[in-house]
């Protein structure tokens, strides 16, 4: 594809280096040299894409081979993008769309009903058909006095887990439990390793380094957390940051939650990207000891095959509905579609019927992941309901137990 004198093709890995350069150009990042071999061993293998201006590469793109879970619990193949970079001399040139072009052509050649990225500025990729399919909250424990609870706590042994077993012995349990919510990636012991138990973290170099939390033998849950000292000699108490927790049910939660209020020396625990519905501030018994600080979009998704997407997912309730899908970047999933639909069946074909509902495919994508109601997206005049009652059926089809909920960044 060309755009001028740019033209869009593979960056091969004499190229890396050079696309690397790009990439921290571009987000004003300066990472030392074990991040820089990391990131240099990660694009590696995976799909890259450039732009050229003759031999000068002016954008960049990568895609992580990920699998994702999506409601219902099974997996589907669903590329990340990522390192997602236009020099500052080819801005507002087209460079980003050819290269979204490109990769939607690439993802479609390769049968990925998903697509998938963190988006560092969110008014960039609606327009390309990603909508939000998970949200986050910061959660903050004010832990200056014990964490007063409702539920009783788990009071099997906790046990710290030296770092080098994490992969071996938390990964069977996240494994278990990922598919309760959509949004999760399969992990490899590569991506535990070095991405959830890196020595160090690059927002807040004064962290410690990870520690880990078990519970229980069988194992019923465990938290990843960092800890920062505080400046007694200007009151300030230390800090708990919070990268994952997992557990059974509320009350092995509830014992985790209480380890870490409990820390010594520390003073507040935050926790980063929550799932919204964390029972933690429901059995805290002083609702105003815990609080939300923010909440956020966290992944977002495009559905690359729409109807792909909607078979692979289970169905709560009947539903039959005409959709009009609105997609200017993947035309074959714009139309006017009957989808039939329950937990026993599925089916989804172009039909001449007036629709029921007329939607955006970012908008359908965050329906498709439940993150929010299309009553919701109706509300907010961003789907349209022709017929009274169709989004109550569509939503009622689409309910899912948990919400869904994104841990991994990338």
């Amino acid at each position: 594809m060309n755009i001028g004198s740019v033209r869009v093709r593979d960056v091969p890995e004499s190229d890396i280096e050079r696309a690397l350069a790009l990439s921290h150009l571009v987000f004003h990042e300066s990472p030392d040299d074990e991040r820089r071999k990391q990131q240099q061993q990660e694009l590696s293998g995976h799909l890259r894409i450039g732009a050229y201006d003759g031999e000068e590469l002016v954008g960049f793109a990568a895609a992580h081979p990920f699998v994702v879970s999506v409601p219902g619990g099974a997996d589907l193949p669903c590329p990340g993008l990522s390192y997602v970079s236009v020099a500052p001399t080819h801005r507002r040139r087209g460079v980003l769309s050819a290269m979204m072009s490109e990769l939607f052509a690439r993802w479609t050649e390769q049968g990925a009903p998903l697509a998938a990225l963190w988006a560092s500025e969110a008014a960039i990729y609606g327009r390309f058909g990603f909508g939000p399919g998970t949200y986050g909250a910061t959660v903050e424990i004010d832990s200056r006095r014990a964490l007063a609870l409702r539920v009783p706590p788990d009071e099997r042994a906790l046990h710290l887990l030296d770092a080098r077993s994490v992969p071996t012995a938390l990964a069977p349990y996240f494994e278990s439990t990922r598919g309760l919510r959509a949004g999760r990636h399969a992990r490899t012991e590569a991506w535990w390793r070095e991405q959830w138990m890196a020595r160090t973290d690059e927002e807040d170099e004064d962290l410690s380094p990870p520690r880990v939390v078990t519970l229980g033998d069988p194992l019923a849950g465990y938290a990843i957390y960092r800890t920062k000292a505080g400046d007694w000699s200007g009151g300030t108490a230390g800090l708990v940051s919070v990268e994952e927790l997992e557990a059974d049910g509320p009350e092995q939660a509830a014992t985790l939650w209480r380890y870490l209020a409990d820390i010594d020396l520390t003073g507040t625990v935050r926790a980063h990207g929550r799932p919204l519905d964390d029972p933690l501030s429901l059995f805290a018994a002083d609702p105003d000891q815990v609080s939300v600080k923010n909440v956020e979009p966290a992944l977002w998704v495009c559905l690359v095959d729409v109807r792909a997407a909607l078979a692979a997912r289970v169905w709560a309730a009947p539903v039959d509905v005409a959709i009009e899908v609105l997609d200017a970047r993947i035309t074959a999933n714009a139309g006017t579609f009957r989808l039939i639909a329950s937990p026993d069946g599925f089916s989804y074909a172009p039909t001449g019927d007036a629709p029921d509902l007329t939607v955006q495919a970012r908008d359908l994508a965050t329906a498709y992941m439940a993150a929010k109601p299309v009553a919701d997206l109706v509300r907010a005049g961003l789907v349209t309901e022709h017929t009274r009652g169709a989004a109550s059926m569509l939503d009622a089809a689409l309910r899912t137990e948990l919400l869904p909920h994104t841990g991994d960044s990338y």
